[in-house]
C-alpha cells in the first residue's frame, strides 16, 4: 500500500528546514580540520557526527535498532537538526521536542513523554561539538 505524501504548506516548511539543516551539517562537516593526534589523521566534524549518531542509536532507538549493525545509519536524517540546536540555542527542551516530533512526524511511533526523552537530551548536551 503506497502512503501519500503530506504536501501542505507546513509539511513542505518542515521537509526544507530538514534539507536545510542537512545542508549546513554537510558545509560544516567538509570545513572542518584534519588534524594529527597521535600520528593519525583525525576529521572533527565526522567524530561530532559519529557522537551524536551514537547517543540516537544506544539511547535514543524509538524503533529498537540498535543491535542490527546493518542499519547503523538509520538516525542520520536527524543528525542535522540535533546539531543545529547543540550549537545553537543548547535548549535541552528544544532538545526534547525535535526528538518528540521526530518520533510523531518522521517516525511514526507515538512520541515519547518529555520525562523519557530528558536524559537523551542532556546526554546529547555533554557531547563536544566544536569543530575547532
Amino acid at each position: 500500500m503506497k502512503t501519500k505524501t503530506d504536501m501542505s504548506r507546513d509539511a513542505v516548511t518542515h521537509r526544507l528546514k530538514q534539507m536545510e539543516g542537512l545542508w549546513m551539517l554537510s558545509k560544516a562537516l567538509g570545513d572542518a580540520k584534519v588534524v594529527r593526534k597521535n600520528g593519525r589523521k583525525k576529521n572533527r566534524g565526522l567524530e561530532i557526527q559519529e557522537s551524536i549518531r551514537r547517543v540516537l542509536l544506544n539511547d535514543w532507538d524509538p524503533i529498537g535498532i540498535c543491535c542490527d549493525s546493518n542499519v547503523n545509519d538509520e538516525y542520520d536524517a536527524y543528525i542535522a537538526p540535533i546539531f543545529r540546536i547543540l550549537v545553537g540555542t543548547r535548549s535541552k527542551d528544544d532538545l526534547v521536542e525535535c526528538l518528540r516530533r521526530i518520533e510523531r512526524d518522521e517516525i511514526g511511533v507515538g512520541p515519547g513523554k518529555p520525562e523519557s526523552l530528558s536524559p537523551i537530551a542532556e546526554k546529547l548536551l555533554e557531547l563536544k561539538v566544536t569543530i575547532d
